[in-house]
């Protein structure tokens, strides 16, 4: 193929942006390609945060989101939208990230025109297509269609090989999450006013071991969120504990934490964060509670152990190499488990001291690479 490769890159959300964002720094850098941004708007704000600490400039915003759309309706938004960018671009490739809405839809924008598509992180799985869900069948779909599956582990590419992908397309590139966490963490170094918005909390729970939360997925709303308060409020009331809980907009959660939680003691339940104040609390934390799949990649970048609120993972590396536990959304199960951590120095250490599976840092280049090699 004749002069650089033209790369469309699209996404849509906080998690897509900020693990996007190191390979549109290095296409953008690299000779060999013109890169072209289209973001969907799935998440507006949070996006737009992204968006504006990294630098990344969209090409085309397609601003989709409305309140309380369905998920077929955003679906055919979506589909249509990217689309009509793809008409009017015509890229060499286009790429997506991970398992959303957005990465789905282009995917499948991309397959109706016979362009080639490049799928970073791919090969999770969790083997439930309602866990997480609509999650787990996004990415089947994305895995039959990618041109290129670059899988962030060992695991995941034997996960694509089980469900007979070509081997020569499948290659393990580490997870950009790593790369995307080391540049802010240095950013952050060079410029701490960045994420100072956390300050106030760092001084009023000086003493204390911090405990981070954050919850959002769809198949933990009602009794799931039910029982992740009472076990956030459990701990809570140990004197030396203070929890920061920055809540998800969505009122499945909201309504939720603010019943069960507003007022008590040692629950900071603050706005969603945007990345280097996000950051910054994966850094002052002693351990996360989540149901979130990127915090499970994150945390243990930064030495802090994980405990992951949810049934199944499509991440088991993080549980194999003992840096992530499984606990589901049982409150006796997650409050038992904490206080493990909390009280046993030796069991907080192996967790924290484990090796981390998911990256090195250099995923974007290795992804530019194989762009390369695979047009």
């Amino acid at each position: 193929m004749a002069g650089p490769r033209r790369i469309l890159t699209v996404f849509g959300t906080l998690p897509e942006a900020i693990k996007l964002f190191p390979l549109i720094h290095a296409l953008e850098a690299d000779d060999r390609f013109v890169s072209r941004v289209c973001v969907s708007g799935q998440h507006r704000g949070m996006l737009d945060q992204v968006l504006e600490i990294s630098g990344v400039v969209a090409d085309h915003d397609l601003d989709l989101m409305q309140p309380d759309q369905s998920l077929d309706q955003l679906t055919a938004r979506l589909l249509t939208g990217i689309g009509q960018v793809l008409d009017e671009e015509q890229p060499d490739w286009v790429v997506v990230q991970g398992d959303t809405a957005t990465a789905m839809s282009g995917a499948m924008a991309a397959y109706y025109r016979k362009i080639p598509v490049c799928h970073v992180e791919a090969g999770l799985r969790s083997g439930n297509i309602y866990h997480p869900w609509p999650e787990e069948v996004n990415r089947k779909v994305i895995g039959s269609i990618a041109a290129l599956h670059c899988a962030p582990t060992e695991t995941a590419r034997n996960a694509l090989l089980a469900e007979n992908v070509d081997p020569g397309i499948v290659h393990v590139t580490g997870n950009t999450v790593i790369d995307a966490l080391q540049w802010v963490t240095a950013k952050i170094e060079g410029e701490p006013q960045l994420a100072e918005g956390l300050a106030e909390l760092e001084q009023r729970f000086a003493h204390k071991r911090i405990i981070g939360v954050t919850s959002h997925r769809r198949e933990n709303f009602g009794e799931g969120m039910q029982a992740i308060a009472d076990a956030i409020r459990r701990l809570a009331a140990r004197p030396e504990v203070a929890v920061i809980f920055p809540v998800h907009l969505n009122p499945n959660v909201r309504k939720v934490m603010e019943a069960e939680l507003g007022g008590v003691d040692d629950v900071a339940m603050i706005e969603p964060l945007d990345y280097p104040h996000f950051a910054r609390l994966l850094d002052i934390c002693d351990l996360m509670l989540t149901d979130s799949g990127g915090v499970q990649e994150e945390a243990p970048a930064l030495g802090k152990p994980v405990l992951v609120m949810r049934e199944t993972t499509e991440r088991p590396e993080g549980v194999e190499a003992g840096t992530a536990l499984l606990v589901g959304t049982d409150a006796d199960r997650i409050v038992s488990e904490a206080n493990r951590l909390l009280d046993d120095q030796n069991a907080y250490q192996a967790m924290a001291r484990a090796h981390n599976p998911f990256g090195d840092g250099n995923s974007a280049e290795r992804i530019c690479d194989l762009l390369c090699r695979h047009s």
